[in-house]
């Protein structure tokens, strides 16, 4: 399920980041009493009655400023807010209403969104000093009065911003069978012409449906191939000079989409080749246990001969080594080169990473496996397997009971897991294991 996004913006040294740290629990981000320490965004999830949000604590924002890095900063948290469907806006009680509070103020009230008025660094319980009432005159409706150090307040915090949440905030719309695809990658990979010529092959587009997250737009395509939703294709289509500059936009937009997809299509420049950012946001996706394809766009105008295609294949398993189960595919978005095949194995993927194996069969491969390869032991005690089973589907997770789990090595691990694909493919999912012994609940 998709989790619907809350910004926490604020001019520098409001005490933003202490406050992100605290609703999400751990400490995340870099707390200092130095403005601008936090210039990106930073994510992490904030649980309140058993539903979850996505909080982003964004840089200080500086209205006006020549600055580069403060412009950016800016830049950020415009980004932060446009995705947001409530804004917590975080100002300082020690110091008062400024003039930039009262400009971040009225940019926010242009958004339209719903904006929580977090009054920090009320550290004196019950007692309400006559300044508090000065954050009236913003304009924002009610302040509250939060100590993010000492958690006073945040939980008023909390119930208000889940208040201003949309009803259909933690739902979703699609249909079982429609198969859920985010296009993730870099910008200018081709993710939007990807969807663009695929929208412009197939002519069976049901319609344009608003997704979970205002501004995203979930592109339905119905073929000969099945029923697919491409994720967020609205920010991906239109193309902005944002979306070009800014690489963690790309990577707050992947998130999203990846949290809400069955099948992530890793999408990689054929003409500049593998970098840093393919391999950011393919993590993302193995994070998340989705069914993965990483897609090489652009191979028209790749200059090729007899061995092109191999060796562009084996460098790709070497930079994409922490997922060696991902299908490489080669496509030009442009031409619409080898699309067809390109659904076929969203289809198969996406079956994969649904698969459920019986406990009978597994223990069988099990058995097979223990016997060839000798379970690792130490000190004269050897590790029992004593059965398998699937927990749970997308990813396949599979429980082993043994009677010590501390000798159940990852090398072993993997060798299972081998053991497991060469049987049932499972091409395309990660695989995650959960080692239990026995007894334990």
């Amino acid at each position: 399920m998709a989790k619907p996004v809350v910004a926490v913006v604020g001019r520098p040294n409001v005490g933003k980041s202490t406050l992100f740290n605290k609703l999400i629990g751990r400490r995340l981000s870099i707390v200092d009493d130095t403005p601008g320490v936090t210039r990106d965004r930073i994510y992490g999830d904030a649980e309140w009655h058993g539903k979850t949000v996505m909080l982003v604590d964004t840089g200080g924002i500086e209205p006006k400023t020549d600055d580069i890095i403060l412009s950016g900063m800016r830049m950020q948290a415009q980004l932060a807010i446009d995705t947001a469907l409530v804004i917590i806006f975080v100002v300082d009680m020690q110091t008062g209403v400024t003039a930039t509070d009262s400009e971040i103020a009225a940019m926010l009230q242009k958004s339209g969104k719903p904006i929580v008025l977090c009054v920090n660094k009320c550290d004196n319980i019950g007692d309400t000093p006559p300044e508090f009432y000065e954050f009236y005159n913003l304009g924002l409706g009610d302040p509250l009065a939060v100590s993010s150090v000492h958690g006073h307040g945040t939980g008023d915090l909390l119930d208000e911003v889940f208040k201003n949440l949309p009803e259909d905030a933690f739902s979703e719309t699609e249909d079982e069978d429609t198969v859920k695809v985010a296009v993730i990658g870099k910008p200018n990979a081709g993710k939007s012409s990807l969807v663009n010529k695929i929208i412009g092959e197939d002519r069976l587009i049901v319609s344009d449906i608003a997704g979970t997250t205002r501004d995203a737009i979930d592109t339905l395509v119905q073929n000969d191939f099945g029923s697919f939703n491409f994720i967020d294709t609205a920010g991906l289509r239109r193309k902005s000079k944002i979306d070009d500059k800014i690489e963690k936009y790309s990577v707050l937009r992947a998130k999203m989409a990846i949290e809400r997809a069955d099948v992530c299509v890793i999408m990689i420049d054929g003409a500049d080749g593998f970098t840093e950012q393919d391999s950011k946001v393919a993590g993302l996706a193995l994070e998340q246990g989705k069914g993965c394809i990483i897609a090489v766009n652009k191979w028209d105008i790749v200059e090729k001969d007899g061995q092109t295609m191999d060796n562009y294949r084996k460098k790709l398993m070497n930079d994409f080594s922490f997922m060696p189960f991902a299908p490489i595919i080669f496509i030009s978005a442009k031409t619409g080169q080898r699309l067809d095949r390109l659904f076929e194995l969203i289809k198969y993927v996406h079956s994969q990473n649904t698969m459920r194996i019986s406990t009978g069969k597994l223990n069988d491969i099990l058995a097979d496996a223990t016997a060839r390869v000798q379970p690792p032991s130490d000190k004269g005690k050897r590790l029992k397997i004593y059965y398998m089973t699937q927990a749970s589907t997308c990813p396949p997770t599979f429980v082993a009971f043994c009677n010590r789990a501390e000798l159940f090595h990852f090398s072993y691990q993997r060798y299972l897991e081998n053991q497991i694909r060469s049987t049932f493919g499972l091409e395309g999912t990660p695989i995650r294991f959960i080692i239990r012994e026995r007894g334990e609940k």
